[in-house]
Parts: structure tokens; C-alpha cells; sequence
């Protein structure tokens, strides 16, 4: 396996501080490690001088910053240039990345939800009122703004039009240029408790870690993830992550898959665990 990650903006040969730990502990494992240009990829740069330090003829694993889509596709068809194959193909990394790309498999384990193409208010009205009534949470294809909880992410009704599209407009806005997709609207539910991230490789949970927001609140001894596995299974992608949350009710939901090269692992979770997982 090679293992690929973002090269520091100051000193572009090593690795980004970040992804720095995951690094060592794939070269301790016999993996190797090669730095791409992050900066080049996604700022309007060549893709082809974002791979440059990337040796040939590899089976690859990224792990480093978000992509768009079509950042990832031109990222993986400059890979293939150089006879470097990412595990993730970029039609993959988009069905996990992009909400609507895994919704429908995960129905009976998740809210409700419906999205728009684009962001237009019309089209964002229809969304609503296919949902019905109550209470949403808002987001794009592949973030939320939950941090802005009150202002841009959580609308009261959806029955409420001028709330409603208040609430949508200023997402909009803090989403600015990174906007993705179109506007989707999940229907509220009571969770308690921190979420918890699962990292599924192959079809198979390998690993099990608290949420990278609440790194010190980790998963309860007991969560068996496995009736998620017949969700996993079906989409058949190679390496995704499944954050999960406890319903008042007891049960617990599925909050968002993720592609899992571009999903943070937690503080309290070694990086050699997750490494080792990948390598195995």
C-alpha cells in the first residue's frame, strides 16, 4: 500500500502536520508514503504537478483534506498517468462523499430526507413541502453547517416558508464557494449522547472510535454495528466511515456515511490502528 498525503505548505517534501502520525505509522508497517501538492489539486493548479512526487506503479490510499468531485476524479486520473491506482475509484469516492449517492441504501437506518438540484428558493420550497411538516436539519451534499446551529443548520418547521428559507440563505452564504450539490433538508430526531465513527473497509467494520468533535466521549462498549452491514455491503465501496448517534428511543441511527480517505480519525483513536486496518 501506498499511502498518500497533503505535503506541508512550508516545507512541501513532508508530510502536513496533520496527517504527519498517520505517516510514520504506515512507513513502520512497511507502507509507503508519498506527498501530493493539496494546494496545486484544489487551487486552480495542474493536477499532473500535484502527483509529481508520487513514485509509479502503486495500489494508493489518500488520506488527507476534503476534495470536491471533480477535484478527486482529477486527482485519480493523474494517478493514472503514472500507473498509480487509488483503491477509491472517483466514481466511488462521489456515491460516498455525496449524500444522495448512498441515501436511498440507508433508508431504514436513517431520517428521512430529500434534497434540491441547485439553490434556487422555488426549488427549495418544493423540498420542503415534500417533507411535510415539523422540524429539519439542513445541510448540502456532503456538509453541514451544525456549528451554526440556530442561524444555519436547524429549522423549526418546514411548513414555515420565510423561517425556513432564512435559515437555508444563510447556509448558503457561509457555504459560499464551497456549496455542493444543492440544499437537503433531514428530518429532526432526539439523539443523546455523542456520535460515534465506524470505518468499514471492504464491506467489514474494522474499527470503531469516537467522533473527531467529542474525541474523549468514546463509543460504549456495547455498540454492535453490524445491522449496518447489509447498507455497506450493498453500496460495495472499498473504504467509507458511518457516524452513528443514539435515538431517544434507544435505537441508534445513521447520521452521515463518508468516504474515508477524507474522514478525520479522532485524537483518542492511535493512528497505527487505523493504518493497520488499511494495510491488513
Amino acid at each position: 500500500m501506498l499511502l498518500l498525503v497533503p505535503g506541508d505548505v512550508l516545507r512541501p517534501r513532508r508530510p502536513d502536520e496533520h496527517f504527519a502520525a498517520e505517516a510514520e505509522a504506515a512507513r513502520a508497517v512497511g507502507a509507503g508514503v508519498a506527498v501530493i501538492d493539496h494546494d496545486a489539486l484544489t487551487g486552480g493548479g495542474s493536477a499532473e504537478a500535484a502527483v509529481a512526487r508520487v513514485p509509479a506503479g502503486s495500489d494508493a490510499v489518500y488520506r488527507g483534506w476534503m476534495l470536491r468531485a471533480s477535484q478527486y476524479a482529477a486527482l485519480a486520473a493523474a494517478l493514472a498517468g503514472r500507473d498509480v491506482t487509488l483503491r477509491t475509484g472517483a466514481g466511488a469516492y462521489r456515491q460516498a462523499h455525496e449524500l444522495p449517492g448512498w441515501y436511498a441504501a440507508a433508508v431504514p437506518h436513517t431520517p428521512p430526507t430529500v434534497w434540491t438540484a441547485g439553490d434556487s428558493a422555488a426549488d427549495f420550497a418544493a423540498a420542503c413541502a415534500s417533507l411535510g411538516d415539523g422540524p429539519a436539519v439542513l445541510r448540502d451534499y456532503t456538509k453541514s453547517m451544525k456549528h451554526y446551529w440556530h442561524e444555519a443548520a436547524y429549522i423549526p418547521s418546514v411548513s414555515d416558508p420565510d423561517a425556513a428559507w432564512k435559515v437555508a440563505s444563510r447556509f448558503r452564504e457561509l457555504r459560499d464557494d464551497e456549496f455542493t450539490g444543492g440544499f437537503v433538508l433531514r428530518r429532526f430526531e432526539p439523539l443523546t449522547g455523542a456520535e460515534a465513527r465506524t470505518w468499514w473497509i471492504g464491506g467489514e467494520c474494522r474499527l470503531i472510535t469516537a467522533h473527531p468533535d467529542t474525541p474523549a466521549d468514546l463509543p460504549p462498549a456495547g455498540l454492535d454495528p453490524g445491522f449496518l452491514t447489509p447498507v455497506i455491503t450493498s453500496l460495495g465501496l472499498p473504504f467509507i466511515t458511518a457516524d452513528l448517534a443514539r435515538h431517544s428511543d434507544g435505537r441508534w441511527r445513521l447520521v452521515e456515511i463518508g468516504d474515508g480517505q477524507v474522514s478525520d480519525r479522532p485524537s483518542s483513536t492511535p493512528p497505527a490502528d487505523l493504518i493497520s486496518a488499511l494495510a491488513g
